[in-house]
């Protein structure tokens, strides 16, 4: 499959964003009073994976974006 360059740098930003949002998510939920009592507590848990797998899927989605923006310039 061909990506386009605006769909190529449209994945990179999706990327980018993903990777300001979630951490600034995670320093929210970490300072949190819910997140800690004796160890980490099920919303932290919960909170954590949330953040985890956006950012997980941001990275894939980031690097499939540059992979298809460095292809349209070798063409």
């Amino acid at each position: 499959m061909k990506l386009s360059r605006p769909m190529s740098l449209f994945l990179v930003a999706f990327g980018v964003w993903s990777w300001v949002i979630w951490p600034t998510f995670l320093r929210n939920i970490w300072s949190d009073a819910r997140s800690f009592d004796d160890g980490p507590t099920p919303f932290f848990t919960v909170h954590l994976l949330l953040v985890i797998a956006p950012l997980v899927f941001g990275t894939v989605i980031g690097v499939l974006g540059v992979r298809g923006f460095l292809a349209t310039r070798r063409r």
